[in-house]
């Protein structure tokens, strides 16, 4: 599904990924772990094609993408919620969902119902403008942004980050069900290992840049967690 081999990424002088290679197979969920600054976002961001000066491989169901913008890998089916949400605080929940119809390859112009069932808060709140909902609300609304344009492959960039407990319990639910129920692929950047331990299959270690340690959830033993997690 997605494959990538030896990407580097640079901010002015600043080399910021070494020579990373991995694969996410067609319906994981996979969790990009590492302490704060490694390159989790910066690796999310390539993939979504939202940084210059990006240099190596990455396919998308055997497409290579360096060199598409972040606009045509939307429309291939790459799904993308950003760290801190970002959603579009002066419009409603209703205009904020309506932004991803956009990017939909089948040119459907309506929210699809099942962006309600998964978050009927949203519903209650079509008219209500982004900046008044909760934080877990605002995640929500990311989310279901991204799934308005009806991906095959979801990333999440750290989406507990500042959430309640209950929202946060209720987001693995959803993200266990598209991944589960849906096949969909996903790839999150998370911070709390029982979250990660609960909804991931795999996970993938960064540290300084690189690619340090990949598995199975299973096998993400308290020596690796010690070395690369724990501050």
């Amino acid at each position: 599904m997605i494959a990538i081999e030896s990407l580097n990424q640079l901010y002015g002088e600043s080399h910021t990924l070494w020579d990373i290679d991995l694969t996410i197979q067609q319906g994981e969920c996979v969790c990009l772990m590492g302490r704060n600054g490694v390159g989790k976002t910066t690796l999310i961001k390539s993939i979504m094609g939202l940084l210059p000066k990006v240099s190596g491989s990455i396919k998308y169901d055997g497409m290579e993408l360096i060199k598409e913008a972040a606009e045509r890998r939307a429309r291939l089916g790459i799904g993308y919620v950003p760290q801190g949400r970002e959603i579009f605080p002066q419009l409603t929940v209703e205009e904020n969902l309506r932004i991803g119809l956009g990017s939909r390859r089948d040119k459907v112009r309506e929210i699809p119902e099942n962006i309600y069932e998964l978050f009927p808060v949203l519903k209650q709140m079509l008219g209500r403008r982004g900046g008044d909902l909760s934080g877990g609300q605002q995640q929500q609304l990311a989310i279901g942004r991204a799934l308005v344009l009806d991906p095959k492959v979801l990333l999440l960039d750290e989406p507990t980050e500042g959430i309640q407990p209950n929202i946060v319990h209720d987001i693995g639910s959803i993200i266990l069900k598209l991944n589960q129920e849906q096949g969909m692929t996903i790839l999150i950047v998370e911070q709390k290992l029982p979250f990660a331990r609960r909804v991931g299959q795999r996970y993938i270690l960064m540290d300084r840049g690189r690619k340090v340690s990949q598995g199975a959830m299973i096998d993400l033993n308290d020596q690796l967690i010690h070395k690369y997690l724990t501050v």
